[in-house]
């Protein structure tokens, strides 16, 4: 006689696999980091800070289609394309996202700072720290930091790393970073005559504010597969005079998939104080980031995003047409600061 399962017996080995993929390390489901996006007032303003302030590659601007606003960004009223811009900075790209309609939503606070949760960066990575510093003061950049500062010896995890942070014209914070011998990928250390001569290298990471790290592992590690690549609790007088954060002291947490820029969280411990991220917000919000994975088990993915109750952007794993991203279908949910992320498939 054919035995078939009770629901019950079924409904009991769908959630033991689950649990299952819901283990830390027990597989890895992000396949890479493709890139950071960042919402723009309005693309024909902030493309040459860039590509003539920065030296970003313009790739091309392209428009994405109303339905993929409408379904994947959940802009129910948009009336026409938005526009991106993909830029490429040695092998990495970022994109600037420009909504046409509805108009651009809220500015970024102006007495936002590096604690508060709505807060990502992207790091730019560069093999002469003094000489990039220098030429973005020729072009009279926005400072968060006071100047570049070396990371001192007792932080043995970052010691030697210099780094900068500056605004772009909308607003976002942008840092320079240079490693000294031994610390960072093997390619931020050029050794052949050519490299040498490059100033910017490319994009080493995106950092987003954490409230709590325990919290974030379990979504970016348990959930989509992310690895730790590196920790290190940073503090004293030059991280609050390159984050100007009065009594900054924060655990600074470093994933990986294998191929793509790094996701840093940024958990500080002190000053309390930072504000969560605003729960009102829109993708046409220029506080807006999202960080685009290409994962696999993407309907496992969401069940698990369901069962846990992240917050959903899109109603749900839609089909997707979007510019330069190899993948037919996604979702865009929110970590649990409120950070967006877009899972392709």
């Amino acid at each position: 006689m054919k035995r078939t399962l009770t629901p019950i017996v079924l409904l009991f080995f769908q959630s033991f696999i689950l649990s299952l993929l819901m283990l830390p390390g027990s597989a890895q489901t992000v396949k890479e980091v493709l890139r950071p996006t960042v919402t723009v007032s309005d693309l024909d303003r902030v493309l040459p800070f860039y590509t003539q302030t920065l030296p970003f590659e313009l790739v091309g601007i392209q428009d994405i289609p109303i339905a993929v606003i409408r379904e994947l960004f959940g802009v129910k009223n948009a009336g026409a394309t938005a526009r991106i811009a993909t830029l490429r900075l040695g092998n990495e790209t970022l994109d600037l996202l420009d909504f046409g309609k509805p108009e651009t939503g809220a500015v970024i606070p102006a007495d936002s700072r590096s604690n508060d949760r709505w807060f990502q960066h992207v790091a730019i990575v560069v093999s002469d720290i003094d000489k990039a510093y220098s030429l973005l003061r020729q072009h009279k950049v926005a400072h968060v930091s006071s100047s570049p500062q070396t990371l001192p010896a007792y932080i043995s995890a970052a010691a030697g790393v210099k780094a900068f942070y500056f605004r772009d014209p909308d607003g976002h914070v942008l840092e320079l970073i240079s490693f000294p011998a031994g610390k960072g990928k093997p390619n931020w250390q050029p050794t052949g005559s050519q490299e040498a001569d490059r100033l910017f290298l490319g994009i080493d990471h995106t950092a987003i504010g954490s409230a709590d790290t325990d919290s974030s592992l379990a979504f970016y590690r348990d959930v989509l597969g992310l690895k730790i690549s590196g920790s290190s609790e940073n503090y004293g007088p030059e991280q609050e005079h390159l984050n100007q954060v009065f009594g900054a002291h924060l655990l600074i947490t470093g994933l990986t998939a294998g191929a793509g820029p790094g996701v840093e969280l940024l958990d500080y411990l002190t000053p309390p104080g930072g504000r969560p991220y605003p729960a009102s917000s829109h993708v046409n919000d220029l506080w807006h980031w999202h960080t685009t994975l290409l994962i696999s088990q993407l309907d496992t993915v969401f069940r698990i995003i369901q069962q846990k109750k992240y917050s959903m952007i899109s109603p749900g794993i839609v089909p997707i047409s979007y510019p330069g991203i190899p993948a037919r279908r996604g979702l865009l949910v929110r970590d649990p600061d409120g950070h967006v992320l877009l899972l392709c498939e």
